[in-house]
């Protein structure tokens, strides 16, 4: 597991996305980080993110986790993140890798529910409980032969176990908000000064909320990356 990739991806001196370094000693801390982050880049997705080894292994969910037990949601990974990126949330410059408007949607601890993670990653079928603020309880990650494995990345499906905490609620819709801000992503956008109606587009909840931002807010972002 490696941050090269991540590095490689990025302007530091342009995003305020932590750079990491070259990964944590291979431990195995008493609690895991887990982090769900709500990202309007090209199109709205959910990164799923899972402390282990050092760094956070990421998945990117089109539609975001569902506590459905019927529901398979497709999980694509990408490249592993940094630590500290668990607590980012703000904008990420037009033009960057990612450029838009990130939020901290659910965050908390797991639990591997296999005593060798590595080879449960290995073999494509990871099961683990969440201890988080929105999602709990037993889930898996299944890779899967499907979409996206001719273009180098590993494709896989995120599956909610039938437990006290399924559901077939719409989690993503009925809790549309920062599990530590309390902020809507036209929120973050308005405040960070990012582009406040793409963070909006598709949501009516954030379109409301859009309304209210400032109409000068989406403009200095990126007056301030065309000065980077």
């Amino acid at each position: 597991m490696t941050l090269k990739k991540y590095q490689e991806k990025r302007r530091f001196d342009v995003t305020t996305e932590p750079s990491g370094g070259e990964g944590a000693p291979q431990k195995k801390p008493s609690k895991l980080i887990f982090v769900v982050q709500k990202h309007r880049a090209t199109q709205l997705h959910y990164d799923f993110r899972l402390e282990w080894n050092g760094v956070l292994l990421s998945w990117a969910v089109p539609k975001g986790p569902s506590p459905d037990p019927s529901v398979k949601r497709l999980a694509m990974q990408v490249e592993d993140h940094p630590v500290e990126y668990a607590t980012f949330e703000g904008v990420i410059p037009e033009g960057e890798y990612g450029g838009g408007t990130v939020m901290v949607w659910d965050q908390g601890t797991w639990e591997p529910e296999q005593p060798d993670v590595d080879a449960a990653l290995k073999k494509g079928d990871l099961k683990f409980t969440l201890h988080a603020k929105k999602l709990h309880g037993s889930w898996v990650l299944v890779r899967t032969r499907g979409f996206g494995g001719s273009s180098g990345k590993s494709s896989w499906l995120l599956i909610k176990h039938r437990d006290q905490y399924a559901s077939t609620a719409d989690i993503a819709a009925e809790e549309p908000r920062s599990a530590v801000s309390g902020r809507l992503l036209a929120e973050i956008a308005r405040d960070e000064g990012g582009d406040v109606e793409k963070a909006a587009t598709g949501d009516p909840v954030e379109k409301a909320a859009a309304k209210k931002a400032s109409p000068t807010a989406k403009k200095s972002l990126k007056a301030r990356s065309k000065s980077a």
